[in-house]
């Protein structure tokens, strides 16, 4: 009888949604960086970043997830997470604790989810006042599809 270890989940808050990313797929948790734009990316490429010597590329969690932008006034976090490539900065509102959870208590996708957010997410667990929302890193990651791009010269 195998006994399933409980899962750690890094959270974090893009507009009213709750997300955990497996915290081994966390590198680390910065505050905003100045970002560099990056000419004829798509739009959910908010520009890069400078990690000590490294050139990260940053992605805006509510693009990504079909969102009204930031006001202008409130800095986005940098939730640095590894990939195969390198790793890549989620921009997203603000930066949660990290929770442990069981296992058998993962649930599937609920159907009231926006078509946006159910595309990227794995599962979710019901906390005591919210979901907790578990993202596929790799699905979040994936901005190729998106054909919009931001024009040569365009901020």
């Amino acid at each position: 009888m195998s006994v399933a270890l409980a899962m750690q989940y890094a959270t974090f808050v893009v507009e009213d949604l709750f997300f955990g990313i497996d915290v081994l797929r966390v590198q680390e948790v910065l505050r905003y960086q100045e970002m560099t734009r990056i000419p004829l990316a798509p739009t959910v490429a908010e520009g890069l970043i400078n990690l000590r010597g490294q050139i990260v590329t940053a992605l805006d969690m509510r693009r990504r997830l079909g969102l009204k932008p930031r006001s202008a006034e409130r800095l986005p976090m940098n939730l640095v997470v590894r990939t195969e490539e390198g790793p890549v900065s989620l921009l997203v509102d603000e930066i949660g604790d990290v929770l442990q959870l069981e296992p058998a208590d993962f649930e599937v996708v609920p159907d009231n989810l926006t078509p946006a957010a159910r595309e990227l997410v794995q599962g979710v667990y019901k906390l005591k006042d919210r979901l907790l929302l578990v993202l596929d890193p790799d699905r979040a990651l994936e901005v190729n599809e998106f054909l919009e791009t931001r024009p040569a010269g365009s901020n």
